[in-house]
């Protein structure tokens, strides 16, 4: 990937040239099926959790067959078609048949209140909802708006009806409404109100994805376009980023399975045995915690935290070294069509004799079995949806797997900036994504603008111009770029606190810090015009047995948890570890247990489980102000 900083101080990585022309997201699904006929593209488990081959040529056969039977059921071009399901093969059959009509897909999370759905509904214009079941079907009933004609649940035949409805169709009509496609048309609109607000409908088109993934195909071609890419998507395809990689690993030549059911994770991995995956940090918490609680205390668990150890240290001693830019390559007043070399930091030496060593010992006693977690032909994790601890991300690169972590949001279809397999140092979130720029605003605040980014959000001029300036998108995020051209994200602008005595803190700096401990589900740091820095913690229930098992402790429920000497003694020094990122002025002087789980149902966290802060904040209220009140004492539980 080239890189290179033009004249107004600006990143880019230039697009290489595809055809992308005339085409739309059907149409390279079908011409996949005419280069590589007979191959696989799907593995789709049966009754019996068998993985059963699915080729390209059966998938598009049944996307057509699909989409006549939208068109039987009145469905025309231009109409929007609604999708509440979970991951999976229905979901993208649903999706593709109706692009192939000529109709928007508008995604529904399973998550979403019937408040939200009613939303949608109306803001859309939603004429068809397909529903994964009875339930949510009732839903989407109680709540339906005049402009609904039909809404049909696979439990209950919803296959059988449109395969009727497309007996009255001719293949032909199906033909006729993709080639009416054009690149630049709308392909999706996806209701997302990130952390804050009201659900806004982020439009993007069949360009946006197509010319997004086209370039991945060159800088992640083991990834995306090779026969022996195998990857599981188990994070919600109504989500931008899955859906995404699932356009581009269908259009590519990598096999795609679906786990709807995210409990089966570890045993879907260990029998589809992908050699790529697409998480969210939570996911890599949750394996790393699993692991560590396992090891439980005494000389396990002190075996556990030296081997994680190595592993981080092997990263650090792998990861690029600061190093200056060449000279001249970027203080030089370039015009906008000067290229510039691929600018690439320096490798460190790497490990010494004696961590290699001690890695392999690691590796044999510990870490072995965290791999073996992961599936023998993993070599790829793409991280994204929200910061990833350093720490954790060296964990892991330190197993020797590649974990890439990007860069993305809803309006820049996934992903804007991404790590390479060359270039991955555990602090970044690498470099524009091929066809985009970006830029820092005078605060700071990262600015976009490329094949990626949305056209508008829709029926909402006034916030689309609001969110653009001079054709810039803003992200809303704090970022900086260094000399090589990384990415790193610093902060959310909207969360930035801002103590009594005017100190600038971002939470997640902190929040990063402690997020690998086994007995944090989640935390909030707090502090905005208040005299010092806080925290609320909620206890990991899943977690929390083996801890206290391993630690000699009788099992409890997270409230009377709260209370042992043990349990806060581990959480002051996480906290005593974590300020030691930050100066005293943005360090956690007090904190409060609260008995609270954070989920995406009850609302707490987005669908891509970033916490929904404002929520969070005004639910608890009370026990933020306890952190504040008169004779409050650090480590009180709530």
């Amino acid at each position: 990937m080239v890189v290179r900083r033009l004249a107004d101080g600006s990143w880019e990585s230039p697009a290489t040239q595809h055809a992308a022309e005339g085409m739309n997201i059907p149409r390279m699904l079908q011409r996949r099926a005419q280069a590589h006929p007979g191959q696989v593209a799907i593995e789709r488990r049966d009754s019996v959790g068998t993985w059963r081959p699915v080729t390209i040529e059966q998938f598009r056969d049944h996307v057509m067959s699909t989409a006549r039977g939208l068109i039987g059921l009145g469905i025309e071009a231009g109409d929007h078609v609604a999708i509440l399901a979970p991951t999976s093969y229905e979901w993208a059959l649903f999706d593709y048949a109706a692009l192939s009509c000529g109709a928007i897909t508008v995604p529904i999370y399973e998550t979403d209140s019937a408040t939200q759905i009613e939303h949608i509904l109306a803001d859309a214009d939603i004429r068809l909802v397909i529903t994964a079941t009875s339930q949510q079907a009732d839903l989407v009933e109680s709540v339906r708006t005049p402009g609904v004609r039909m809404v049909l649940s696979l439990d209950r035949g919803a296959e059988r009806v449109v395969a009727s409805a497309a007996l009255a169709v001719d293949a032909s009509l199906v033909d006729e409404r993709t080639d009416a496609v054009r690149l630049h048309d709308e392909a999706t609109i996806i209701y997302t109100s990130g952390t804050t607000g009201v659900p806004k409908g982020v439009v993007l088109t069949h360009a946006n994805f197509i010319e997004t993934f086209l370039q991945a195909y060159d800088f992640l071609p083991v990834l995306i376009n090779d026969p022996k890419s195998r990857s599981l998507l188990f994070l919600p395809v109504a989500h931008v980023l899955a859906r995404f990689v699932m356009y581009a690993l269908l259009s590519g030549q990598g096999v795609v399975a679906f786990a709807p059911d995210t409990s089966n994770l570890v045993a879907d991995i260990a029998t589809f045995k992908p050699t790529m995956l697409l998480v969210v940090p939570r996911v890599l918490e949750k394996v790393y915690n699993a692991a560590s609680a396992k090891a439980g205390g005494g000389f396990k668990g002190r075996m556990f935290s030296w081997a994680a150890n190595q592993a981080r240290q092997v990263s650090r001693a792998t990861a690029y070294a600061d190093s200056p830019a060449p000279e001249g390559h970027l203080d030089l007043p370039l015009p906008d069509t000067t290229p510039v070399p691929d600018i690439t930091a320096t490798p460190s030496p790497g490990p010494s004799l004696a961590l290699k060593v001690r890695a392999r010992v690691a590796d044999a006693l510990v870490l072995n079995k965290v791999k073996a977690i992961l599936g023998p032909n993993l070599h790829t994790i793409i991280s994204g949806g929200a910061p990833l601890a350093a720490d954790l991300a060296n964990f892991y690169r330190g197993l020797g797997v590649t974990l890439l972590q990007g860069y993305g949001l809803s309006e820049t279809t996934g992903p804007i900036a991404v790590e390479t397999p060359e270039d991955y140092p555990p602090d970044s979130v690498g470099f524009p994504w091929p066809g985009n720029r970006m830029k820092l605003a005078e605060d700071s605040e990262l600015l976009v603008r490329g094949v990626s980014v949305t056209t508008g959000y829709h029926n909402l001029p006034e916030a689309t111009a609001e969110s653009f300036v001079d054709g810039w998108f803003r992200t809303g995020d704090l970022a900086s770029i260094d000399d090589t051209g990384h990415l790193r994200i610093t902060g959310r602008k909207k969360e930035l606190i801002v103590t009594a005595g005017g100190k600038n803190v971002s939470p997640e700096v902190l929040e990063d810090a402690l997020a690998t401990h086994p007995l944090i589900a989640n935390v909030i740091v707090v502090g905005d015009a208040r005299p010092y820095i806080g925290a609320l913690i909620s206890l990991d229930t899943d977690m929390l047995p083996d801890w206290l098992r391993s630690h000699g402790l009788p099992i409890v429920d997270a409230a009377r948890a709260a209370d042992l000497p043990e349990v806060r003694h581990s959480l002051e020094r996480a906290i005593g570890r974590a300020n030691q990122r930050v100066s005293r002025a943005e360090s956690i002087r007090r904190y409060r247990i609260i008995n609270a789980a954070f989920t995406v149902e009850n609302g707490y966290l987005t669908p891509s489980l970033k916490l929904r802060r404002r929520a969070v904040l005004r639910d608890y209220a009370a026990e933020v102000d306890a952190l504040y009140a008169d004779g409050a004492q650090s480590g009180t539980r709530g």
